[in-house]
């Protein structure tokens, strides 16, 4: 009689239990490229130039380290089996295994380090997935990535730059070499050279007339523009060698990665 009146209960919370292995069993609709290709441009939003740049870098980083990186992009995820509830990391997680991007070893060494970079325009989003060997180590490396040098090219609209430029950077992280400087704002320039300008005539106003000038109260204006800017930006923020395998040799995900919106 208890089992009867509580079986509402339990079926509800075998339910959240099983959810997870179910979202995680299903498949993404989309073939992987070419072992040399290393770009499923499906959203066309990749130009072609940036293309041949792109797996020029991935076929080098591949043959140098062992390390695939590999660029898929989407109009949204719905379209290719992604449920409407479906968060960017779990349909990146689930392509990335069915996939099997990267090796879990090479020579005898764990070496399960593919990358994964997934761009959906439609919804937003975009996600670097790691291989498991990355162990979650370089969460913040990829999250400098993504709001330094993806995201803020993406806010423009600028999505092929965007992804070229998460390349280059992902690329440098697999060598362990310095990131680039952060990709500037398109308000950067001008901001900087209005400071600029202001600063000149604060001089000649004070020479000119004292502290009483009028350049006190511009300066107050400037910076409450400049905070209000920054602000708005800070609320906006989202070893081995000789390679000779492809990309594709039974890796998989969960080594931690960095999610953007724009």
């Amino acid at each position: 009689m208890n089992l009867c009146r509580n079986l509402p209960s339990i079926l509800a919370v075998s339910v959240l239990c099983i959810a997870p292995f179910t979202a995680f069993a299903q498949n993404i609709n989309i073939d992987p490229p070419a072992d040399d290709a290393f770009v499923q441009d499906l959203a066309q939003i990749v130009a072609a130039d940036d293309v041949v740049e792109i797996r020029r870098i991935a076929d080098e980083l591949l043959s140098d380290r062992g390390i695939p990186i590999i660029v898929v992009t989407v109009d949204s995820m719905s379209q290719y089996g992604g449920g409407g509830s479906w968060r960017i990391e779990t349909f990146a997680r689930i392509l990335f295994d069915q996939w099997g991007i990267g090796h879990e070893e090479i020579g005898g060494q764990p070496w399960n380090r593919g990358i994964l970079l997934v761009v959906s325009t439609g919804d937003r989003k975009a996600r670097i997935e790691l291989g498991a060997d990355w162990a979650g180590e370089f969460d913040s490396v990829c999250r400098r990535i993504m709001d330094e040098q993806i995201v803020p090219y993406f806010k423009q609209g600028k999505y092929t730059e965007g992804i070229l430029a998460g390349v280059v950077s992902l690329d440098l992280m697999s060598r362990d070499l310095a990131l680039p400087a952060r990709v500037k704002p398109p308000w950067f320039w001008p901001v900087t050279i209005g400071v600029i300008l202001l600063a000149i005539f604060t001089a000649v106003s004070m020479v000119r007339n004292g502290s009483s000038g009028w350049a006190w109260l511009l300066w107050a204006a400037v910076f409450g523009i400049v905070g209000m800017i920054l602000l708005s930006a800070l609320r906006n923020s989202g070893s081995s060698g000789g390679f000779g395998g492809g990309s594709f040799g039974g890796g998989f995900g969960g080594g931690g990665g960095a999610t953007g919106s724009w």
